[in-house]
């Protein structure tokens, strides 16, 4: 039996996977967190296999998260399961040690798929994601500088493009209004742009909106 901790923030979405697994002999979901810090908590006080983990969650980030699982217990499994599509996120979280990557439209069979080969120590993507994956490898792309970004602040040109105020930020990241402003000046620097207007067409232009 493998028990898996559900990290993420929106309760019918917890229950609704609960009902896929039930399904299951051989997976259990043994915990469930509805933030980053109770996460973290979860796995310390052990029992848990392999993590199903939400990368947008209230506090602390699923990237946050996901790093200092990986830090602390480099074997466990993680598959981040995201609403955002793959082109945003998938490839930054398995450079940060995720065992894969699946959007929640996928199909159940296909999520329990995911998790039965992260559990048993594989690794899972999806086959547009692979594909893309290996573009990169043939041919890396350098007309992406986001790429380029860190992970906070890619969350947060995210943020500015969808028209996050300051406070909205803030208040998401647990981060102070302030500190924003200086994510916000350092992805203008590096992007090259001069302004929030042309920041959110650079977002649009290269599909980075969910």
């Amino acid at each position: 039996m493998t028990n898996i901790l559900l990290a993420d923030d929106h309760l019918m979405f917890r229950e609704g996977l609960k009902q896929i697994l039930g399904r299951c002999a051989d997976l259990r979901i043994a915990a469930e967190a509805g933030d980053g810090q109770e996460a973290l908590e979860l796995v310390q006080a052990g029992g848990i296999d392999a993590v199903v983990l939400d990368i947008s969650m209230p506090g602390r980030s699923g990237f946050d998260v996901l790093v200092e699982l990986k830090r602390e217990y480099p074997d466990l499994p993680v598959l981040v399961l995201s609403m955002h599509p793959e082109n945003q996120y998938a490839i930054r979280v398995l450079k940060a040690g995720a065992s894969g990557y699946l959007t929640k439209e996928s199909a159940a069979d296909e999520l329990i798929a995911a998790i039965r080969k992260v559990a048993a120590g594989g690794r899972y993507v999806s086959a547009s994601l692979a594909e893309k994956l290996a573009d990169a490898l043939v041919a890396p792309s350098v007309a992406d500088p986001h790429q380029e970004l860190s992970n906070r602040e890619f969350q947060v040109l995210l943020m500015l493009a969808q028209g996050r105020t300051l406070r909205e930020m803030a208040d998401a990241l647990l981060i102070s209004e302030k500190t924003v402003t200086t994510y916000r000046a350092r992805i203008l620097e590096k992007l090259g742009l001069r302004n929030n207007a042309e920041l959110t067409r650079y977002a649009i232009d290269r599909h980075l909106l969910p």
